[in-house]
């Protein structure tokens, strides 16, 4: 008897089905239900098998799990407590994500980041390995396994930032034994990362503006190792890898940061954004809920979306923390215009409370279901901001390093960084400025965490509907979910979790 595998799905379910083949003692050979021996064979079976690897940032988006983890836990914004949102904000999820599950929520927390994460993983390795057999022009290919070894680079590292060691998983799973491994340090994920990216940079990926919509251009490829490189303090790199893109020219900051963000100025902000989650609003296509999330109660504000729900705000704290004369500020508000054309002051923004700040990144007055606007990954100030941040850990506040953040402020309408400062103090500025600059795009609880900085400044972020907020160091890293730890026998819980 063989088991039937359908390779669409990821390392979760794959160990979970091999579990129980094993306890049944079937034949564990593992067959997709997509591949077989003629697939992969020619340039239209490689691009479908690119297309595929891309549904693991589907799964990610649509909750979207990829900032809804962060932006619920971090201390800009927060949600609603309904449908187990608030497990995030209180820190009071367990392993098994029992609230989420229960409240079928899965599609915005930790769990969907491990399981969407190893399903792309999975047919990252299967582009990987069979592609190269393919018959068609060699550019091409070259550039589609440049891809395929760029988004595996992205799933490896999401999962680092949200459980610390993970399994590293770079070739296709044919038996059980190839799909049930044991976590590696993070350490190694790291040089995995480094290893897959070095293979998406020599592959020829087309550059800005050649690059087609929601696809890595070879600058993203540098943008992202230097993140990944910044997270593993590994601040020389962060800076040489920063510094390619700065130098590239091939980006550049658009002159009003509200430009950034309306559906109408998508195309025209590629010339910022370097790689975003691609919203088509065809259907089947990929969307989010952010749009209708960020909104006002009962589609009040016409300005937002046709459809909102008013189940995510800002802290007044974090509204209070710009400068005045911050333009990044202007995406968020403290009133809207309702449908009558009257203004409804902050007070009545949402019955849970007087001091509710809307935010406005994802605003979209055409949409019925929140599927247009696309959410940044790489925004070309996160590149300076790196560079700032790797240039003072490695050198101190030089001019150099003063100059990188300068860029980003000059746009936001501020006066230059405060000169003089130590290199402590200067790392501060500008873990902050990013505060500023990405709130709502899942960035800043990250880096809370890999500064340590989440223990003091979480229990801070309070406001009438979380007036308090227990954080433990635990909360560093997400537990694994039970179900995989119950699937793979070759897995262990996070520490802190056990």
């Amino acid at each position: 008897m063989k088991n039937i595998f359908n390779k669409t799905t990821g390392l979760s379910v794959m160990l979970g089905a091999s579990l129980v083949l094993g306890s049944c003692e079937l034949d564990e050979k593992i067959y997709s239900s997509i591949y077989t021996e003629d697939f992969y064979k020619t340039a239209a079976d490689a691009e479908k098998g690119l297309v595929s690897v891309y549904s693991g940032l589907s799964s990610l988006g649509n909750g979207p799990a990829f900032t809804l983890v962060a932006d619920f836990s971090d201390d800009q914004s927060y949600p609603r407590g309904v449908v187990g949102r608030n497990t995030l904000t209180l820190f009071t999820y367990d392993v098994n994500y029992t609230t989420q599950k229960s409240n079928s929520r899965v599609n915005e927390s930790p769990q969907q980041i491990w399981t969407a994460c190893y399903s792309g993983i999975e047919k990252a390795n299967w582009v990987i390995a069979k592609v190269p057999e393919a018959i068609m022009d060699e550019t091409r290919k070259k550039q589609i396994i440049g891809e395929a070894y760029f988004l595996r680079a992205f799933y490896h590292f999401l999962l680092a930032k949200n459980f610390g060691d993970v399994p590293v998983k770079i070739s296709p799973s044919y038996t059980e034994a190839e799909a049930t491994i044991a976590k590696s340090p993070k350490a190694d994920v790291y040089k995995q990362i480094y290893s897959d990216l070095d293979q998406a940079l020599a592959a020829g990926l087309p550059s800005y503006p050649a690059v087609d919509k929601g696809r890595p251009s070879n600058e993203a490829a540098s943008a992202l190792y230097a993140k990944a490189a910044l997270y593993n303090e590994d601040w020389a790199k962060a800076l040489e890898k920063a510094k390619v893109v700065i130098n590239s020219n091939k980006y550049s900051l658009m002159p009003d940061v509200q430009d950034v963000y309306r559906n109408e100025k998508e195309d025209a902000a590629r010339i910022e954004n370097i790689w975003a989650y691609e919203v088509d609003p065809i259907s089947p296509g990929t969307g989010h809920q952010l749009t209708g999330l960020c909104g006002p109660p009962g589609s009040a504000g016409p300005a937002f979306a046709r459809t909102s729900f008013g189940s995510m705000f800002a802290y007044q704290s974090f509204f209070n923390s710009f400068d005045p004369a911050d333009k990044r500020r202007t995406l968020l508000d403290t009133n809207y215009v309702d449908k009558s054309g009257k203004i409804v002051p902050q007070r009545s923004i949402t019955p849970i409370t007087t001091q509710g700040v809307l935010i406005k990144k994802y605003m979209d007055p055409s949409s019925t279901i929140g599927l247009i606007p696309n959410i940044p990954i790489l925004r070309l100030p996160d590149v300076y901001l790196i560079a700032a941040e790797a240039e003072a850990r490695l050198n101190g506040a030089t001019a150099t390093a003063y100059g990188f953040v300068n860029i980003v402020r000059k746009r936001a309408g501020l006066a230059d960084l405060t000169a003089g400062l130590a290199k402590d103090a200067f790392v501060d500025a500008v873990i902050q400025e990013r505060a500023w600059e990405f709130f709502a795009e899942g960035d800043r609880w990250y880096d809370l965490t890999r500064t340590g900085k989440f223990l003091t400044v979480i229990p801070k972020a309070v406001n009438p509907v979380y007036p308090t907020r227990t954080v433990q160091a635990k909360n560093k890293y997400f537990p694994i979910p039970q179900d995989e730890i119950n699937a793979n026998p070759k897995l262990v819980q996070n520490p802190d979790w056990k």
